[in-house]
This record gives structure tokens, C-alpha cells and sequence, in this order.
């Protein structure tokens, strides 16, 4: 038998246990998110999403994916009035929940916040005092929009590919460059050259390719579109060559777009746009990252193009572009890509 203060003392102990135990619980009992990658539901009234301010925020969304042989939106994009946001649409995977209250705003501002209603869920808060402001905001921050999805989606599949992907490609990549990368499981053909490999799903209908290949640093003027892809076409009509002695993968430099980026917090230059076999009918996107190896003082490339004739692209595309981002160069830190918005606690949301 259990003496009083003995009891009381128990007692005591599970009460300390308790939050601890009710957190995990809290978080286990949370429905995955629903959706499929790169779905957007936004919530905001039915007749303010058909005005000015409604407008300019469904146009960001619907944007073009840059680089692709044909027109392929961003993001599917569905809308909700914030009367029939319930427990089955409020455990979407990605959540823009619109706010216009001239009582509660004095400015416009956006915050994230993560896994309020279900596991792998973002949500971002657009809040603005009127409709003018909420409109001019969006707009100027368009870029900022489409990049915090993308990123947020990109995060999404390298969790997925840490579990399952390419031992080749990242045994290719670790023996070669010294760096490590994480390619899709169905990559498993390869061809080596010098300071190259590529490698492929060999599919017929749906190929997706892995690049990697090195070359000297010589400098900040290394990054700019003409040394860049020069570069490219000098490596892959020597390492790409077609079934014909004249056929050879090229860049298409008009449909080609470059800018700089930042990925792990350093310094990298994105190169997007349309690839070709000259004297061949074969062609597709492809995405490139070329990052200073500070250790090894030169530029490594990683690569992913897609062939994938009389079919939507977008998908493999995105999932060659997510293997780009776990490239780690020597001595470089694992990290998760930032996402470039303020997050918030979910303990700091407006209370009722």
C-alpha cells in the first residue's frame, strides 16, 4: 500500500510528465497533409477573389513555369470563402489564408507557419489593412510568392529522396567530385568522361538525366550567360553526342534564362531553358546550378534535363531541379533550403 505523501509525490511526477506526453500525442494524431505537390488552396471571400486584389494574387499563381518547351503553370490553384474552410480543406498541403482588416493592419505583411492543421502543411498569412495595398503588394512580390512554394515543395522531395535514391549517382558523385548528391531511385544508366558523368532513367517516354561536371574558377566573371553556356555546350557536345557523328546535345541560348541564387546561404547561378540534339528532332528543359568549390578553387555543375516528347513536363522537371538542391560540395554543411519569409509560431496566431 501506497503511503500518502508517497501518493502525493507520484502524483506530482506524472503531472510533470503530462505536457510532455500530450505534445507527442498532439503531434501524432495530426492528419498528412492532402494535396499533391505544387496545389495551392487559398483562402479568401468569394467576391474579394474576384476583384482587383483577388486578380493579382491568382495571377502570380498562375504563372509559367520558366524554360519549358510549352506553357505549364506553376501551381494548381483552387479557392475557398473562409465560411467553408473546415476540417476537411484546412488539412491542405500548402495554404495562403488572405486577411484585409483596416482595424487590425497598418501594413501589409506575410508570415508562414508550419503543420498548424496537419504534418507537412505550410500555411502563409497575407495580411493587409485594404485591398489597394493587399493588390501593389503582391504584385511587387510575385517572385518572392512563387519562390517560397517552390522551395517549400523542393524541401518536401529531398526529405524524400534522403530515404530513397541513386546509390550510383551518389557513389559517382562522391568519387569523382568529392561532394554528395542525392539523385531520383530510377537513375541507374551512366556514362563517365573527364571531370563528367551523366546519368539516366533511360526511359522511352519520361527520361530524366543527372549531369555533373567541373571546370577552373577563374573568377566572379565565371557567371554570367555567355561564359556559362559556353561552358555547357563546349562539355556536352563532347560527352552527349548523338547517333550520328554530326548530332550533339546544344542549348537553345534564346529560350535560356539565368540568375543568381542563393542555396545553403551561399552563392549559386540557376540556369533554366531549352536543350536540343543539333541535326536531331530530340530536345527538352533542363536546370542547372554552378557552384564555387571554395576547397578545390573550381566550379562544379550539377545538371537535370528531361526528355519526355508529346508529354506535360513539369513534374520531372521539378524532380531533376530538387536533386540539384542536395548537392553538398566539400565540406559543406546538410541543410534545408530557406525559404526566405519570416516564419511564425503557431502559439503567436491571432486569437478570437
Amino acid at each position: 500500500m501506497i503511503k500518502p505523501m508517497k501518493k502525493i509525490k507520484y502524483l506530482i511526477l506524472g503531472a510533470c510528465f503530462l505536457p510532455f506526453f500530450t505534445s507527442c500525442e498532439s503531434s501524432l494524431t495530426k492528419p498528412t497533409a492532402s494535396g499533391r505537390p505544387y496545389e495551392m488552396l487559398v483562402v479568401v471571400g468569394d467576391s474579394l477573389w474576384q476583384r482587383p486584389a483577388g486578380r493579382a494574387l491568382f495571377d502570380v499563381l498562375d504563372t509559367d513555369i520558366p524554360g519549358l518547351p510549352q506553357p505549364e503553370r506553376s501551381f494548381r490553384i483552387s479557392q475557398t470563402d473562409p465560411a467553408r474552410f473546415n476540417q476537411i480543406l484546412n488539412i491542405f498541403r500548402n495554404i495562403i489564408l488572405v486577411d484585409i482588416n483596416k482595424k487590425e493592419y497598418t501594413q501589409t505583411k506575410m508570415r508562414y507557419v508550419r503543420d498548424e492543421y496537419a504534418r507537412s502543411q505550410i500555411i502563409l498569412h497575407i495580411q493587409s489593412p485594404t485591398e489597394e495595398e493587399f493588390r501593389q503588394f503582391v504584385s511587387e512580390h510575385s517572385q518572392q510568392i512563387i519562390d517560397f512554394f517552390v522551395r517549400v515543395e523542393m524541401n518536401r522531395l529531398i526529405k524524400q529522396l534522403k530515404d530513397k535514391h541513386s546509390v550510383m549517382v551518389s557513389e559517382m558523385a562522391k568519387n569523382m567530385f568529392d561532394c554528395e548528391l542525392l539523385a531520383p531511385d530510377e537513375i541507374q544508366s551512366y556514362k563517365k568522361g573527364k571531370d563528367f558523368f551523366w546519368t539516366s532513367s533511360n526511359s522511352a517516354t519520361a527520361m530524366v538525366n543527372i549531369c555533373m561536371y567541373s571546370y577552373p574558377y577563374e573568377g566572379p566573371q565565371t557567371f554570367n550567360k555567355e561564359y556559362v553556356l559556353h561552358k555547357r555546350d563546349s562539355v556536352m557536345q563532347k560527352n552527349i553526342p548523338g547517333s550520328q557523328p554530326n548530332m550533339y546535345m546544344a542549348t537553345d541560348t534564346m529560350a535560356t534564362f539565368c540568375r543568381p541564387i542563393s542555396v545553403k546561404g551561399s552563392y549559386a547561378y540557376e540556369t533554366r531553358g531549352l536543350w536540343y540534339m543539333e541535326n536531331d528532332g530530340m530536345g527538352g528543359p533542363f536546370v542547372s546550378h554552378s557552384r564555387v568549390d571554395t576547397v578545390n578553387n573550381k566550379v562544379i555543375v550539377v545538371e537535370g534535363f528531361v526528355f519526355a516528347p508529346e508529354k506535360m513536363k513539369r513534374g520531372l522537371i521539378r524532380r531533376v531541379e530538387g536533386a540539384l538542391y542536395t548537392l553538398n560540395l566539400p565540406k559543406e554543411k546538410v541543410q534545408e533550403l530557406e525559404l526566405g519569409i519570416p516564419e511564425i509560431e503557431i502559439s503567436a496566431k491571432k486569437q478570437d
